[in-house]
């Protein structure tokens, strides 16, 4: 049942969690799928109702910094830093884990990931619930992710007992994450909080390759995936007149030669990255539906978000190599 958030909604979504179900819940990035994250079988209801393979950690939500000595030791001073920097915020903390935390929400690994959500529905239900709530994207896995209510609706209306609608994600990406579980912090995931804006806190990061093990959220080789095939490409002139029928052009701004392409989507029209990724997810959910044959997408500059906009759609891309 879709309902918009407040005072009442909330509670009763609290509940929910308490008694071991799964709600769905806005926060800045994208709606998450949630479950008490102290509750192992609560917790396997979200991989089942997602068609999620267990080997994919979720991340733990939790309502502030302080809730990191409950779920995680050996917090470095960097990572305690970066905390009290960014949260509440679009960024994930990876540590080593408390046995509290059930092992099918760590896919097993000795570390959990942890974030403070910046939305005040987000973080009213983690406190109503007093539960820290784990929480992948609320969609089918491997699908495009959900940036509001009724895009959760359409996919898992008939599945999930209560989703509360808080509007529009703002970030419209998920999460950058940060792991500090051994060694140099490094960076396993790109979002919603800029490479460089991470670096000025805690100094250069090791960047994971993507195609190593599986460490983090998101980070299979395919991943954020429309039906219709998608392509990145470096400018529209790519594209042979031809193969342009039937086909879609999305770009980050205003574009030129985009003649005989059957949809144009412009996600920012002043070239914004934080404006075009805020839409993007939407973007690409409204071709999936539009019955076009194939998605062509601009590569966006990899600067700020550029690179987390970049790699959602290399993810996207990789659907039909794998």
């Amino acid at each position: 049942m879709l309902t918009p958030a407040s005072d009442s909604s909330i509670a009763a979504a609290a509940a929910l969690l308490r008694d071991g179900e799964c709600v769905a819940f806005p926060t800045e990035t994208v709606y998450g799928l949630g479950a008490d994250a102290t509750n192992a079988r609560a917790v396997a209801r979200i991989f089942s109702i997602k068609q999620r393979p267990s080997f994919d950690p979720l991340i733990v939500h939790v309502a502030d910094a302080a809730a990191i000595a409950e779920f995680a030791t050996d917090v470095p001073p960097l990572a305690r830093a970066l905390a009290d920097a960014l949260w509440p915020g679009p960024v994930t903390i990876v540590l080593p884990k408390r046995d509290v935390i059930p092992d099918i929400v760590t896919a097993g690994l000795p570390s959990v990931a942890l974030r403070v959500p910046d939305h005040p529905v987000a973080l009213a239900l983690i406190r109503r619930a007093s539960r820290p709530i784990a929480a992948p994207s609320a969609n089918p896995f491997g699908y495009v992710s959900p940036t509001c209510a009724e895009h959760v609706e359409s996919h898992l209306g008939g599945l999930v007992p209560l989703i509360l609608d808080g509007g529009p994600c703002r970030v419209g990406l998920e999460s950058t994450i940060v792991s500090f579980s051994s060694g140099m912090p490094t960076l396993l995931r790109q979002g919603g909080v800029p490479q460089e804006v991470i670096e000025d806190i805690v100094g250069p990061l090791v960047v994971l390759d993507r195609d190593g093990p599986i460490q983090a959220p998101g980070h299979l080789p395919s991943h954020y995936a429309p039906r219709v095939p998608l392509s990145v490409i470096t400018a529209a002139a790519v594209v042979p007149v031809v193969d342009r029928h039937h086909a879609a052009l999305l770009s980050i701004g205003p574009i030129s030669n985009s003649a005989e392409f059957e949809r144009v989507v412009i996600l920012s029209p002043t070239g914004d990255l934080e404006e075009s990724a805020a839409n993007l997810f939407a973007a690409m959910r409204d071709l999936d539906a539009a019955g076009v044959a194939h998605i062509y997408a601009i590569a966006p500059p990899l600067r700020g978000i550029g690179r987390a906009i970049a790699d959602r759609l290399q993810r996207a891309a990789s659907r039909d190599k794998l």
